[in-house]
């Protein structure tokens, strides 16, 4: 779809607090790893990530999503009476119901007449936010949105160690909770705005979706649990990511390698970006990469990534940036955004 008036007026993120080495990890879990001669340190050569973050224990998902929420409406003037729209796009919950947008919206004081849900893709929620809610923009049936994400890792990290230090683990179970390891914490927010509203000149052109809904079975993930073929579940990944970069060729404008002047993508680890790159042709040094010290810190990687390659510097006005997404399921989107 193409957007005609829908523009990013502002975005902020939060970072937990209490770094997480991946040799830290390992030290819970040396005496499994040596049994199964596992060999130490492959936690962080496989997957890049030398370190992630944890909030305190307890930390609730709408708590973190409220934070990065309320960071942003300190910046900018806008009436919260205004917000029509609220979306949050976390994996993790605070319930299974009600929905945890609920939480943020109390927490925010919005209107009563704000609209308020929860849209669940996997790694690639935050996309499909900002998409309904532009559409919702360019209907004229809202004049701001607001899309938040609050993800926190450190249960299901800690679940995974407990159940690795079971004398009974094998090598297909520590195969199976490997990428769980990788796992990071943040939350991010995102005021998106009519053109005729907007301070910021962030414009939002359009955005492209496929579908491999045959894989849905490579990551299946609970609360604590997560079991993921990452190998399978890469190169399913990189074959669907191929697709949607060709019909957002042929969909949306200037879209090329040649044109896009930085990638914000969602990021997972170092084999997965590797093999994306190479397979899209992509110029390595346009991607805007912080897997290393904050690991795959599901939906909220992707605005987090865009908010600091803004403050990094990385982005000049006018500049075309390729947001890229792929979620467990599988689906794949692609949008388009001139800074």
């Amino acid at each position: 779809m193409l957007f005609k008036h829908v523009m990013i007026e502002a975005i902020s993120y939060v970072l937990a607090p209490h770094r997480i080495t991946s040799d830290w990890i390992e030290d819970q879990i040396a005496e499994t790893m040596e049994r199964l001669r596992f060999p130490r340190g492959k936690l962080e050569a496989l997957s890049g990530i030398r370190e992630r973050r944890f909030w305190d224990e307890g930390t609730l998902p709408s708590t973190v999503a409220t934070m990065a929420a309320e960071q942003l409406l300190q910046r900018v003037e806008i009436d919260r009476e205004r917000i029509g729209l609220l979306i949050n796009t976390s994996v993790c919950q605070d319930y299974l119901e009600p929905a945890t947008a609920c939480f943020v919206h109390r927490n925010l004081h919005l209107s009563p007449r704000a609209i308020n849900y929860d849209v669940r893709n996997a790694c690639l929620g935050f996309l499909t936010g900002m998409s309904i809610a532009g559409m919702m923009i360019d209907a004229g049936t809202i004049d701001y949105a607001l899309i938040v994400d609050g993800e926190g890792s450190q249960d299901a990290v800690m679940a995974t160690i407990r159940r690795l230090r079971r004398p009974e683990t094998t090598k297909q179970d520590l195969r199976d909770n490997f990428a769980t390891l990788t796992l990071g914490s943040g939350g991010a927010a995102m005021l998106l705005t009519h053109e005729r509203f907007s301070r910021s000149g962030h414009r939002l052109n359009g955005v492209v979706t496929l579908a491999a809904t045959q894989y849905n079975h490579l990551c299946l993930g609970q609360a604590d649990y997560m079991k993921t073929d990452a190998s399978a579940l890469m190169h399913a990944g990189v074959e669907l990511a191929s697709a949607t970069w060709r019909l957002a060729q042929e969909t949306l404008p200037d879209w090329s390698d040649r044109q896009i002047a930085l990638y914000a993508p969602h990021q997972v680890g170092a084999r997965h970006m590797a093999a994306v790159t190479k397979a899209l042709n992509i110029t390595p040094s346009k991607l805007f990469l912080n897997f290393p010290t904050l690991g795959n810190i599901g939906p909220a990687a992707l605005p987090i990534s865009l908010a600091q390659a803004a403050e990094a510097g990385r982005l000049r006005p006018g500049d075309h940036v390729g947001l890229l997404g792929i979620g467990s399921g599988l689906n794949c989107s692609m949008m388009s955004v001139t800074w």
